[in-house]
């Protein structure tokens, strides 16, 4: 018998009631609880929900510590974390990264409240061990994730969570090339890592590669099989190549990736790797931004993004022109924004240097600053030979220009009149995109006529460093073509004098030769690897740099020197790694705390059995859970214990 009309609405009826009080609420906002066949109504604001809570976080002294969380909710969601209870300025995303860590910051607590329209909730209380003996903090329960160049968005280079390697196994007996990882390409950029990454169902340690073919890898780091691979070319297109009348060997012989990409674990639902590849059509050059899947290489976000922008200058605007500009510089992922970086190829005019700025969460660009809009195309650029901007903990991003126009005459800030900072240390504003403070060198003129550039090499965001009066100081060190390092306040960059740096520290003559690279900091010690000399160390005491190097390696690297790392357990066991450009490419590892003291070379073993491959310019190695791994000219080359 057919159940009537008024008793299929009895039944829905009950069926309600029954839901509702199942979950607990009141039977009188029965319309809340859909079902059968009742259809659909809109759904109002739902609050925000914490679904992955922080979780705690030891590290040393002298590390920095990120703390995340996931809430679902209503969109737009807005975050405010506070340590030991009281907000923190500017901390207002998914995530925060402390600054660098002292003893004193041990057992403090860190939470976060996540907003919307439809009310608030604060996630659970979490806390922060800080080691100062030397000992291996306290396992956090996963591996080490290297997400962007040098580590982190200090560029430090250092990895203070390596376990496996030490300076009693790195040796050529126990010690050596596993395998080779072929690709389609030269990498140029720096790899990256992800540890216990859940793909196909079954959890991986990840080596991600991005290629001058515009191709990107994942593969297994301990058995080398290909998890997944891409191209970021579109149906018809190919590579940039050489003889698109770029007319130089800067990048050879095709273009497609060759900044270093950036990774943010917690973006999407499994993570997302964001990369920007250059190609060409039948009449047109693109630059692209894509948002990647970091388990599958899936597009995402509607992804990708073709990177235009333009900027006013005194006489009009000045337009990106994707065919003159490469993005060496590597991808910066801070503030919930992607930035970008742009120089010249070729040094061909006309160009001037940009950031370009775009939304994490949309991929739409979010700002554009121009360092030089009215030097009539002759620069400077942004390119720090593979090194990326940096970030600090309130957001402000800093960068080095390379050669080019800059105004002696100042306008009331005592900034360049016409806005355009050759040979420059820059602070942005993380969000306003413009140039909050600079510092430029004295003879930056002479110096950009010579080709002289401050920005052939990369910047290091020191940690906070304690001087001898017990004041905290904020520190960035620099160096370029003159071979001088430049240690800058960032509370206080120093601006232009051309009687005068107003700069924290000049160390000159230190390096020994030309720098086309950039340095790494461990322990309060900075290692640099100038072109045509030894790598040498400098130890730090109260916020100042030793005008000597404590010590050097018994070999120079060839041009375009080196760009070190360091892997410690802690402060133990450490490591400096340094990739040699010559044919073959050389590994090597030396004691940290004396660079003389060489552990391995690739060179070492019998019958070439660690040789990888021909060098390639601006490596980085990287070291992760007991394996380096460095790019060449068509592979990755895995290095571990045999």
């Amino acid at each position: 018998m057919k159940m009537s009309v008024l008793s299929r609405a009895r039944r829905r009826v009950r069926d309600g009631l029954l839901c509702l009080l199942a979950a607990g609420f009141p039977a009188a906002i029965l319309l809340s609880c859909g079902g059968g066949d009742s259809g659909s109504t809109s759904a109002a604001n739902t609050a925000p929900s914490i679904t992955a809570q922080p979780t705690a976080q030891s590290v040393t002294a002298g590390q920095t510590a990120t703390f995340s969380v996931t809430a679902a909710g209503t969109a737009p969601l807005s975050y405010q974390w506070a340590r030991n209870g009281i907000a923190i300025s500017g901390a207002t995303f998914a995530s925060y990264s402390t600054p660098a860590t002292a003893g004193s910051d041990d057992g403090s607590t860190y939470s976060v409240t996540v907003s919307n329209a439809a009310g608030s909730v604060t996630s659970s209380s979490v806390a922060l061990h800080v080691s100062t003996n030397g000992s291996n903090p306290p396992p956090t329960g996963s591996g080490t994730d290297v997400v962007t160049f040098k580590n982190d968005n200090g560029r430090t280079g250092q990895n203070l969570t390596e376990t496996l390697l030490t300076p009693s196994n790195v040796n050529s007996q126990s010690f050596g090339l596993l395998r080779s990882l072929s690709v389609d390409g030269k990498v140029d950029a720096q790899p990256l890592y992800l540890s216990q990454l859940t793909v196909g169902g079954a959890s991986h340690n990840v080596v991600f590669v991005a290629t001058e073919h515009a191709s990107v890898y994942a593969y297994d780091a301990d058995t080398g099989s290909k998890l997944w691979q891409v191209t970021l070319l579109a149906q018809g297109e190919t590579t940039a190549k050489q003889s698109d009348a770029f007319g130089c060997s800067q990048v050879v012989p095709e273009l497609g990736i060759t900044a270093t990409p950036a990774i943010d674990r917690n973006a999407g639902s499994h993570g997302t790797i964001y990369v920007v590849a250059m190609s060409k059509d039948a009449s047109h050059f693109h630059q692209r931004l894509h948002a990647l899947d970091v388990t599958t290489g899936e597009e995402l976000l509607g992804g990708p993004t073709e990177i235009a922008a333009t900027y006013p200058t005194s006489s009009g605007t000045t337009t990106f022109d994707p065919q003159a500009y490469e993005e060496r510089a590597a991808l910066l992922v801070a503030n919930g924004t992607i930035y970008t970086s742009w120089t010249s190829h070729c040094d061909r005019q006309p160009y001037t240097g940009w950031v370009i700025g775009f939304s994490q969460s949309s991929l739409t660009r979010s700002g554009v600053l121009n360092v030089a809009p009215n030097s009539a195309g002759a620069g400077p650029a942004i390119w720090m030979s593979g090194a990326g901007p940096g970030a600090d903990a309130a957001g402000n991003v800093y960068f080095l220009t390379a050669n080019g126009a800059f105004e002696p005459a100042l306008d009331a800030q005592g900034f360049p009149n016409k806005q355009d900072y050759g040979n420059s240390f820059v602070k942005m504003g993380g969000s306003s995109f413009a140039v909050a403070d600079y510092f430029a060198l004295e003879d930056t003129v002479a110096a950009s006529a010579a080709d002289r550039d401050l920005g052939s090499g990369g910047e290091l965001l020191l940690p906070d460093l304690t001087d001898g009066n017990h004041t905290v100081r904020h520190l960035i060190v620099g160096a370029g073509k003159d071979g001088n390092i430049y240690v800058v306040n960032r509370d206080s960059l120093g601006k232009f004098d051309a009687n005068a740096n107003h700069i924290w520290q000049q160390v000159n003559g230190a390096l020994g030769g030309r720098v086309f690279a950039s340095p790494a900091y461990f322990n309060n010690t900075l290692y640099y690897g100038a072109g045509g000399a030894s790598l040498r160390a400098f130890q730090i005491a109260n916020a100042m740099l030793g005008g000597a190097a404590t010590a050097q390696t018994g070999n120079t690297f060839t041009f375009p020197g080196t760009s070190p790392v360091v892997s410690a357990n802690g402060t133990a066991d450490a490591i400096v790694w340094a990739h040699e450009n010559t044919d073959p490419a050389v590994l090597h590892a030396y004691l940290a705390s004396d660079l003389s003291h060489e552990l391995y070379n690739s060179n070492q073993a019998a019958g070439q059995r660690d040789h990888f491959g021909t060098g390639n310019k601006f490596i980085a190695p990287v070291v992760a859970d007991g394996k380096v791994f460095v790019g060449t000219t068509n592979s990755v080359a895995v290095f571990g214990l045999r």
